[in-house]
């Protein structure tokens, strides 16, 4: 159990937030949520005693071990996989590296053999016997092949660096595990062993994402951090999300009757709690959620950004044909004979299993990367839209303000329009005289969606439009497709994102080709066997 009571922070004079009391319990996973620089990490690392609070405390029973999902990808390049998971149990790695010390002594004495003796006890108590077995269970559940228990972390690739600090976090049955954005650079298949992993840990699980889908099957409380203040409530994101989107419309309508609002709301929670869940907390949710009181409902001063995507003009019949495309990067193949045909209406999502594979499809279609062979070509009425993974380009060595930089890309180039779309675009007051090139990573994706908004393009391409974004930015671009009548050819990892937009998937495969069906995302998933 994790008590807080009367936590508070501040920097600078600045409270990021005060009179915090919480209370984590077993058997429950907790999801952090709240805009950038709200402090959500910054509440991990409090709880991990990374961090001293400013006022009160954090109390967690002494018997407890907390197990943390570590950031830095170079910290253990000198050790092996397996010393670099079993470290997510200290003592037992103590154990482990005194007792192999005492074995390698040339002078082994009476001494060292009962020392060794009682470290032989500790380790089989620890399960010391089973830390190979259930390391190399980890690694595989993340889609990495055990064999490489004893290779250096120096050795491996970013993506396996990640996918081992996260087996790291969560060996050993910890008591407590504190996640801050688990599902980064995590591969489908990874993510759904993760969510069944939390689903059936019985210890507290307090985790930090972005991903909706992810959020939504793992938790059984949000952590709300809004305010200045951090409020729990039951249920999952959704239920946070659309009970505080309720409760800002009764804020905003005061002149409706109390006794039907309340009634509203009462349907609500009963429509939740009858809401079917895979997670194995479904009957303690639902009990937690038949208690719940009008109260206790959140309320928030989230702002989201409006995106919305209107076209010019309606496209024709032929939007997009590509033939046989192929294309090697630093001596790999990425496309080997891709062929497809767009057309009217298509929302696709792309998913490949080589990270390049997308996005160098996406330059070859705008014209930014020739390829190897093949070819491709627009219809004439279409034009195009391009969100790039890397903005870089766009803004570094750029030094005009947000406003200027906009400027080039509208049609109408006046002062008020110009504010009042950025307004809209949540950069206010002083904010649209800031300099592009010292923006954050949401800020400049949020400059680039603007742009692409200015152009009334009836095809839009977007390789990973969800980076860097907070929740509610996310929630408004994924509306903004879902809105959007045109064309629209897209990569992302948010699981959400690619159920609600696509009606059609095209997989690049390894082998050449693409396997594309019409279809949604989660049952391209379940064809491919990818669930």
């Amino acid at each position: 159990m994790i008590t807080v009571s009367d936590l508070g922070l501040s920097f600078n004079g600045q409270n990021l937030f005060s009179h915090v009391n919480l209370l984590f319990q077993p058997g429950n996973c907790y999801g952090v949520i709240g805009a950038n620089g709200a402090g959500k990490s910054t509440f991990l690392k409090i709880l991990s005693g990374e961090l001293e609070p400013t006022k009160g405390e954090v109390v967690i029973d002494a018997q407890s071990r907390m197990s943390v999902l570590k950031q830095d990808h170079f910290a253990y390049e000198e050790f092996t996989v397996f010393e670099t998971i079993l470290q997510g149990n200290p003592r037992l790695y103590e154990v482990l590296k005194e007792k192999d010390a005492l074995y390698e002594k040339e002078d082994f004495s009476e001494e060292d053999g009962n020392r060794a003796a009682e470290l032989e006890a500790e380790f089989a108590e620890l399960n010391g016997w089973e830390a190979e077995t259930e390391a190399g269970k980890l690694l595989q559940g993340l889609g990495l092949d055990n064999m490489i228990l004893y290779n250096l972390m120096s050795t491996l690739t970013q993506s396996e660096k990640v996918k081992v600090l996260l087996a790291r976090a969560l060996f050993g049955q910890p008591d407590i595990i504190l996640l801050d954005e688990p599902t980064n650079g995590l591969d489908i298949h990874s993510i759904t062993w993760l969510e069944g992993f939390l689903m059936d840990y019985e210890g507290i699980i307090i985790v930090v994402s972005h991903d909706r889908y992810f959020l939504n099957n793992v938790c059984t409380h949000i952590v709300d951090i809004d305010y200045t203040k951090i409020k729990m409530y039951v249920g999952n994101y959704d239920f946070w999300y659309e009970s505080s989107q309720l409760i800002q419309r009764m804020m905003r309508d005061q002149n409706r009757k109390a006794e039907e609002k309340i009634k509203e709301l009462q349907n609500f929670i009963q429509r939740f709690s009858a809401n079917k869940s895979k997670s194995r907390q479904a009957t303690s949710r639902k009990k937690l959620l038949d208690k719940i009181t009008i109260e206790e409902m959140p309320a928030s001063s989230r702002r989201y950004p409006y995106v919305g995507f209107t076209m010019d003009r309606e496209p024709g019949k032929e939007i997009l044909t590509v033939e046989g495309l192929i294309k090697t990067v630093d001596g790999v193949k990425v496309l080997d004979n891709v062929s497809f045909r767009v057309n009217k209406g298509d929302k696709i999502a792309f998913v490949s299993d080589n990270e390049f594979a997308v996005p160098t499809l996406f330059k070859i279609l705008m014209e930014e990367m020739q390829p190897d062979a093949g070819s491709f070509k627009w219809g004439v009425s279409t034009s195009q839209s391009y969100f790039p993974q890397d903005n870089s380009e766009y803004f570094n060595g750029h030094e005009e303000s947000i406003i200027k930089w906009l400027e080039q890309y509208s049609k109408d180039t006046t002062e008020t329009y110009l504010r009042g779309f950025l307004g809209k675009m949540l950069f206010s007051g002083e904010d649209v005289y800031k300099p592009v090139n010292v923006l954050s990573g949401g800020e400049k994706v949020r400059c680039m969606l603007s742009r692409m908004m200015m152009f009334g393009s009836n095809v839009l391409l977007l390789d990973q439009p969800t980076n860097h974004l907070d929740l509610e930015s996310i929630t408004a671009v994924n509306n903004g497709l879902i809105d959007f009548k045109g064309i629209v050819l897209f990569a992302t990892h948010d699981h959400e994102f690619a159920q609600t937009v696509a009606n059609r998937i095209i997989e690049i495969l390894p082998e050449g080709g693409v396997f594309d069906r019409m279809t949604t995302f989660d049952e391209y998933l379940e064809m491919r066997g990818k669930v």
